[in-house]
């Protein structure tokens, strides 16, 4: 595997010129986006419906096409899943991603193109080695493989169209060099059955020489664990059982409540943890410096972007700004038009630009995920804020959680938050641990600080310790088991929360 290593790693580090272009010239780089996306798409229903075959500038463009929610491109793409061609994108759309997502509850079935497969997905992972290789010049990791934990994939429209977990359809569709250097084999990481995947999943790749992770930390934590127990080690070191692991591209989630999990686990400096953000819609950037916890924007990678100041979401026609106008520190909600034919999509997820030379940013939270219910604007990214600070300071580490507002009632002019917190590490001290959130939170959130002010609004939060695997088991009675499928974090209803609640009942 070494040379392969040393073939991989100079093709790699011959991309970085291209790359580096157009990191400079960003601009340029979405201009050339945008003109080849309507070109492409001109004779397409949408296409003629909104005149993509004329010449018209990006404002005529944000002036004709109004910003969509899934559920109004839905129509579309259900024809799209009954096989339909040429309906938003060229041609048959044989693919479609799976997503969680928090539209009633329900999937959304995400447009997978060839184009969005390879000119997306593929270039910006093939990018993101490059980086890291450039980072990290002693890296040996293509000499080794990557642990990458699938969903899995069926059937949608009958002989028309399939659907499954992202990381189940770029799988089926990988090129064959990445799926030589990667484990465990396809016929096991597509398996439907999550439970017994698992644990053929451990017994294959616990004699592999795994050299780096790629996935969502939550359901790796699964994996190792599953490692550990079939190995038999009581002494949970996971360089004795991988002793060349260097990294893990990790996604999905914040990181920053795993992470001490992960330390405990892979002691000492050969480890390097890398952000990336890959979602059903698109790869939109990953990590291009250890040093920062920002994201560097990919901006030719088949994705035209526009943000939407925080204020204006929801309206069909905001005043989107391009790439060009957005202001650092400020709250956008990301809308993107993509090679898979999603026109003005509004994504869900809220970003902050950091850096404008070149274009950083980070992941604030969803327009969804959030508690609004007393004026307070929780945000996840103040809630991750939180949860880090009280983590640190008491010694916890963190499973997974939720926390939704608890409701005025009767005679009581207070509201509150109630959270629901699964422990890996319990805190030394708990009530410190609770204090120091609400702190925090007031600290990061003017607005919740306000609602807090002598209990105005807002009382002290109620804060559950849940029994190690009160999640994964909550997960799995709702059929939410995979890589793809999270804990939604925060909530401005009780729905998730008291169905927690009550299945702990059940249990007891």
């Amino acid at each position: 595997m070494l040379i392969i290593h040393k073939i991989a790693s100079w093709f790699l580090s011959r991309r970085m010129e291209r790359i580096r272009y157009v990191i400079e010239n960003p601009i340029e780089s979405q201009d050339k986006v945008y003109q080849h996306l309507l070109s492409k798409a001109q004779d397409t229903e949408f296409g003629k419906k909104y005149g993509f075959g004329e010449a018209f500038s990006i404002d005529t463009y944000r002036q004709r096409v109004p910003v969509s929610s899934y559920e109004e491109m839905f129509p579309f793409i259900e024809r799209a899943i009954h096989g339909e061609e040429n309906v938003f994108w060229p041609g048959k759309i044989e693919w479609f991603s799976k997503s969680s997502g928090t539209t009633n509850d329900k999937s959304k079935f995400i447009p997978m193109s060839e184009d969005t497969m390879e000119e997306t997905h593929f270039k910006a992972g093939r990018d993101m080695l490059s980086f890291y290789l450039e980072m990290n010049p002693e890296s040996k990791v293509l000499a080794g493989k990557a642990l990458s934990i699938a969903g899995s994939h069926d059937s949608l429209s009958p002989g028309k169209t399939r659907a499954g977990d992202l990381s189940a359809v770029l799988l089926e569709n990988l090129p064959t060099f990445f799926e030589m250097a990667r484990t465990p084999k396809k016929k096991v990481a597509l398996m439907s059955e999550w439970e017994s995947k698992i644990d053929m999943m451990a017994s294959q790749i616990m004699t592999e020489d795994v050299t780096g992770f790629a996935g969502v930390p939550t359901w790796t934590l699964v994996v190792i664990n599953k490692v550990f127990e079939k190995m038999g080690m009581t002494d949970r070191n996971l360089f004795d059982v991988w002793p060349n692991l260097e990294v893990f591209f990790h996604g999905g989630v914040n990181f920053e409540p795993y992470r001490e999990q992960f330390k405990a686990l892979l002691p000492g400096e050969q480890m390097h943890y890398m952000n990336i953000y890959n979602a059903s819609e698109g790869y939109f950037g990953f990590q291009d410096d250890f040093a920062r916890n920002d994201l560097l924007l990919l901006p030719d990678h088949g994705i035209f972007y526009e943000f939407v100041p925080l204020e204006q979401i929801g309206e069909p026609f905001p005043e989107t700004h391009t790439l060009s106008q957005v202001e650092l520190g400020r709250t956008y909600a990301m809308v993107i038009t993509t090679n898979a034919g999603l026109w003005r999509y509004a994504i869900g997820d809220t970003v902050e630009f950091t850096d404008k030379n070149p274009y950083r940013f980070r992941i604030v939270g969803r327009t969804k995920h959030f508690i609004n219910a007393f004026g307070e604007e929780l945000m996840v990214g103040n809630a991750e804020e939180a949860i880090t600070r009280a983590c640190g300071a008491t010694g916890a580490i963190i499973g997974d959680y939720t926390a939704a507002p608890i409701y005025f009632s009767g005679e009581s002019s207070q509201g509150a938050h109630e959270w629901l917190i699964e422990f890996r590490r319990q805190p030394d001290d708990f009530d410190r641990f609770c204090q120091i959130l609400d702190d925090t939170l007031k600290e990061v959130n003017s607005d919740y600080e306000a609602k807090r002010y002598n209990d105005i609004a807002l009382r002290f939060p109620t804060i559950h310790k849940l029994p190690e695997g009160t999640f994964y088991e909550w997960m799995k009675q709702r059929g939410k088991l995979g890589g793809q499928n999270k804990v939604p974090r925060l909530a401005n209803e009780r729905k998730y929360v008291e169905a927690i609640l009550a299945m702990m009942g059940d249990l007891t």
